[in-house]
């Protein structure tokens, strides 16, 4: 008789046999193979199974919530102790318009109407959609209605899910700060995480996050394991925000299973083709995946940025989009190096939905085909006049269509849909697969501070190819630079970024390119300066060695936090008299900070420059490398200057905590421009 994976999945491990959590059938095709069996559906009172031969994918009629994966033999990927609707599902955060933080009412989706959309050999699309009225403002449902769409193609491995979200302009306004997608899977089967070439490792299960067995840290996201169930991970620190990565670079992540003698290892894959539906543009920082084992698709989140990108509907706002498809790959391998074997695989999937996008398949008019879409091209030029007399190709810059707004607010959009690409050598770009619509044109450059935006709106249609000539940004630049600090990139990754306390460790990012992904390093800021603040001199430091990467509070013996005052030293051979200097501060990061400078004088009060209380990123507490951009052009008078030595002074003068603090990502003293 077969073993319905619905009725024991919630009893717990311990209280059935190992083995009575499978059933073993003939196994489907590997990845990658072929099926000759149509697509099918199956339903009865309670669930709704999609079938193609390769796997099966339960859904449960009343919620619209996945409840298990077949896949390999296996009767379910998804983790069996969880209830039905706490294994695969859509989530949203949202509030009331008049309230503000990051967090607010959790609300996971249930799709109360379930409706078969295409059904036939090649594909099955079914539909859960939740419907919003007056009465659900009782019920604390979000004023959205929402249509959930899952879809079977035959011979493929995988699942594709998308979302259609609505708000309608007669319904009440309120706040957004999260949608995401979330799969939680065997804890007993998936022990390896892959979220990069060189983001890969054995991963400690739950249970070692328990307080009897961790001990939770600040902030209470990290875990220090004392006594894991594998004693290897023991005095290694878990936190999902170290396997966090930018928008551009999520295209594919997830679990291998661990191998045995009946059973070869499966993969278990996130590919997300394109980010023109991800709420802040290729930089946003978002979560992929973590122990659990859980592994996300996050479409809008206020993560490494705050409440900036909380999405705000207004009353008698109409809104809808499309979030998705994501895809879900299976795949498996019985060779002895499997997790690279599985790994690559994943990578050549997602490299084949990437070229297949926008796909051709979704039933849904609000989806937009190929032929709906339309084009941006041209060349992109920079102008700073004390580099060079002539136009300088933009190679490498990131280039975009976001929805109209000022320069730079394609950080914070998260309403609409991005399009992003990168020039090559000669500075040309070709932005494809634009939905129909309004839009700006964006764009920042490596090795260039401040952002680009077009004056004129591109009104994108159907079909459309725009041609937008040679647009040339022109640099914000006053005079010749006397000296710089870091490089204009929008991140604080070259600066000096310390050796982790060898108590909190991730082994992961031990000689990594992203060490500044380990616990705690703000705090070596006062082992490193435990009693004077860091000086820099401009000629003789090196901002590789000498500028720490973070401009953090000092804890002090008695557990208080105190402002921190670190100093430029720098030399001029003469001082223009009635000249302006411009000091350029261009920021990667800001957590409630507020950034005074001074100049020859640390008392001076007022003082020449403050920012006023800025940024709600905490990239310092959740292991980034930077935030939102910012970028201040500070007037300096000639007057406050000297000749010979100089220091500016750089306060960031609120102390409550650990994480309030500044990355800052260049910093550029320039002449006045008679100096050219």
């Amino acid at each position: 008789m077969r073993f319905h994976p619905f009725c024991p999945l919630d009893i717990p491990y311990p209280m059935m046999h190992f083995q009575s959590l499978f059933y073993v059938r003939s196994l489907p095709p590997a990845a990658g193979s072929m099926s000759s069996q149509a697509v099918k559906l199956r339903a009865d009172d309670n669930y709704v199974v999609m079938d193609n031969g390769i796997l099966e994918v339960y859904l449960s009629k009343k919620g619209g919530f996945i409840s298990a994966i077949q896949y390999n033999g296996v009767d379910n990927l998804l983790e069996v102790l969880n209830e039905a609707d706490d294994r695969g599902y859509w989530d949203i955060v949202w509030n009331e318009a008049d309230s503000t933080g990051t967090t607010g009412i959790y609300e996971r989706v249930v799709g109360t109407s379930y409706k078969v959309i295409v059904q036939n050999d090649e594909q099955l699309e079914i539909s859960f959609t939740k419907t919003w009225d007056r009465s659900s403002m009782e019920e604390k449902q979000s004023p959205l209605n929402i249509d959930i769409r899952y879809v079977m193609l035959r011979n493929s491995c995988g699942l594709y899910c998308y979302s259609i979200f609505e708000h309608r302009k007669e319904w009440p306004a309120f706040n957004v700060p999260q949608i995401r997608m979330v799969f939680k899977l065997r804890k007993d089967k998936f022990n390896y995480m892959a979220i990069a070439d060189n983001k890969q490792r054995l991963m400690p299960v739950p249970d070692d996050r328990l307080p009897t067995r961790g001990r939770t840290l600040v902030p209470p996201e990290a875990v220090l394991l004392v006594d894991p169930i594998e004693p290897h991970f023991k005095g290694e620190v878990d936190d999902k925000y170290q396997y966090s990565s930018n928008n551009k670079d999520i295209k594919v992540h997830g679990w291998i299973s661990s191998k045995s003698e009946t059973n070869p290892a499966m993969g278990f894959w996130v590919i997300i083709p394109t980010n023109e539906f991800q709420s802040g543009g290729p930089l946003k920082q978002n979560l992929t995946s973590h122990v659990g084992p859980i592994t996300l698709a996050m479409f809008l989140s206020s993560h490494y940025a705050g409440e900036d990108v909380v999405m705000r509907v207004q009353r008698n706002e109409s809104w809808k989009k499309v979030f998705g498809p994501i895809f879900i790959y299976l795949n498996t391998s019985s060779e002895n190096q499997v997790q690279p074997s599985l790994w690559k695989d994943a990578k050549d999937q997602m490299s084949k939905e990437v070229q297949s996008w926008p796909y051709d398949f979704p039933a849904s008019g609000d989806f937009h085909k190929s032929h709906q879409r339309g084009s941006v091209y041209g060349t992109l030029k920079v102008q700073d006049r004390f580099i060079s007399d002539h136009h300088i190709l933009a190679e490498g810059a990131y280039i975009g269509l976001a929805p109209p707004g000022e320069p730079g607010s394609w950080q914070t959009e998260c309403k609409g849909y991005q399009f992003w690409t990168q020039t090559n050598k000669r500075g040309f770009f070709s932005i494809n697969n634009i939905h129909s619509g309004n839009y700006n044109l964006y764009a920042w450059i490596p090795g260039f501070i401040g952002d680009y935006c077009n004056n004129v709106v591109l009104t994108i249609k159907p079909g459309n190819k725009v041609n937008v000539g040679e647009i040339v940004y022109e640099a914000p630049r006053n005079g010749p630079t006397l000296w710089e600090i870091g490089i204009p990139d929008r991140t604080a990754a070259e600066f000096y970024v310390p050796d982790p306390n060898p108590n909190y460790i991730n082994t992961l990012y031990l000689n990594h390119p992203d060490r500044f992904r380990q616990h705690g390093l703000w705090e070596r800021y006062a082992d490193l300066y435990p009693n004077e603040d860091l000086i820099y001199t401009v000629g003789h430091s090196d901002y590789t060695k000498h500028w720490f990467f973070a401009h953090v509070t000092r804890k002090r013996d008695d557990g208080t936090y105190h402002g921190t005052t670190w100093q430029i030293k720098f030399k001029l051979h003469n001082v223009q008299k009635n000249g302006t200097y411009k000091l350029r501060l261009a920021l990667a990061a800001v957590n409630f900070s507020q950034l005074q400078v001074r100049v020859n004088n640390p008392k001076e009060d007022p003082p020449m420059f403050t920012s006023g209380l800025i940024g709600k990123d905490n990239a310092i507490a959740r292991h980034g490398i930077h935030g939102l951009y910012r970028l201040y052009n500070i007037d300096v008078s000639s007057h406050l200057l000297v000749k010979d030595d100089n220091i500016i002074y750089l306060t960031q003068t609120i102390a409550n905590g650990p994480f309030q603090g500044i990355m800052y990502d260049y910093i550029r003293l320039e002449a006045p421009p008679s100096h050219k």
